[in-house]
């Protein structure tokens, strides 16, 4: 019955994000869908309001920001869930490593294992942040750690992966233990309570700023104007002519620099085994997918161009904790439809519990992101972090 009543949250809270995203005339829905969005729409602007008196309070100071003395490069977005901000974090971290800077990831952890409330109400000043990598190996799994923070600590050798509510506590416990002279807040946009260097934003080129309503009637976490804050803007997943999207962001801030990106296959891995798989293999391939990722389509439909004929896919909530049965289950489906493999994304990957044999292989695709305009953009943020830091030493 749990698992039964987990399975119907999750159906709703589908339906629910499907039913924000559209873009549709509300008056062509029925009655009770108009009605539901009616509520929805009394609460965004409620929710607005929040948002509105929350940034007042820290911009007349009645609010703290802190400043920790070391450049802090946030990277966040204004909408909810879709941007593709974790390779886009992967690469600053990767590329700042590269140059020197000793970093650290400061990331909530959002929807990681945590302790009851009233514990983390009680601890939350004492206890010290959770450090899933220290730049040399990583101390917890990933149900501890959280999906995208145990990915980066993965993918990101020499890098330190540090999970707190407060990321102030974290950033501090990273410059003094950890001795990090960089830090990129992880889903920073909205974290104002440490005070930031430089601002990253992304913004989804297919779907900018879903119907333009706040949450929960529409996908933003905060008005799209505030763009205005960003010194960079990361427009992500651009396929085709995004000229107009740029027009759009530039009348919102004319100012900051513009990356155009792509999220690009890079290989195919074993979920347990690690043994990799060239793209190539792909073609002509029959397969199943399994994924609990905010925007599932992109990640199906990137298998159908690289040449595979995805015959089943089966879809969970964003961050879905999967039990044995739930991946026996797509194995053993697989398997009896025929399909050469069973493939999902990366971050859910990382979810999955470990098994000795399987029907059916278990594939995950790697990403990672390619800069199609505006690679000068990106270097010179980065000469800017760096030459700030030597600044800094001198």
């Amino acid at each position: 019955m749990r698992k039964a009543r987990q399975n119907g949250f999750e159906r709703l809270e589908n339906y629910l994000v499907k039913l924000i995203q559209e873009k549709g005339a509300d008056q062509n829905q029925p009655f009770g869908i108009r009605m539901l969005l009616g509520v929805l729409n009394v609460f965004s602007h409620v929710f607005a309001a929040i948002v509105s008196i929350r940034y007042f309070f820290y911009n007349t100071g009645i609010l703290k920001r802190f400043p920790l003395g070391i450049q802090v490069i946030s990277i966040g977005n204004v909408t909810a869930g879709g941007t593709g901000k974790t390779p886009v974090t992967e690469i600053f971290a990767r590329t700042l490593a590269a140059e020197g800077r000793k970093v650290a990831i400061l990331s909530r952890g959002y929807r990681r294992k945590e302790a009851p409330l009233l514990q983390r109400v009680f601890t939350q000043v004492i206890d010290p942040p959770l450090v899933v990598s220290d730049g040399k190996r990583i101390l917890v799994d990933a149900a501890t750690g959280g999906d995208e923070p145990y990915m980066l600590a993965s993918n990101l050798p020499g890098v330190a992966v540090v999970v707190d509510r407060n990321r102030v506590k974290a950033g501090r416990y990273a410059i003094k233990r950890l001795g990090c002279d960089t830090l990129i807040l992880d889903d920073g946009f909205q974290y104002q309570r440490l005070k930031h260097s430089v601002e990253v934003v992304l913004v989804d080129a297919g779907n900018p700023f879903g119907n333009g309503h706040m949450l929960p009637r529409g996908i933003l976490r905060e008005p799209a104007r505030h763009l205005k804050r960003a010194d960079i803007i990361f427009l992500t997943k651009c396929r085709g002519d995004v000229s107009a999207v740029r027009e759009e962001i530039r009348r919102l801030n004319s100012k900051a620099e513009i990356v155009e990106c792509n999220h690009t296959p890079r290989l195919l891995r074993d979920v347990w085994s690690r043994e990799e798989f060239p793209l190539d293999w792909l073609r002509g391939k029959t397969l199943c997918t399994l994924s609990g990722i905010a925007s599932p389509k992109g990640f199906e439909n990137s298998l159908r161009h690289l040449g595979a004929k995805v015959v089943w896919c089966e879809r969970y909530a964003d961050h879905h904790r999967y039990e044995s049965d739930e991946i026996l289950y797509a194995l053993n489906r697989s398997a009896d439809m025929g399909a050469d493999a069973l493939v999902t994304t990366e971050k859910d990957a990382v979810r999955f519990p470990r098994f000795e044999t399987s029907p059916v292989k278990c594939l995950y695709l790697r990403i990672s992101i390619e800069i199609l305009k505006g690679g000068k953009n990106f270097t010179d943020i980065i000469n800017r972090i760096c030459f700030r830091k030597q600044q800094a030493e001198n």
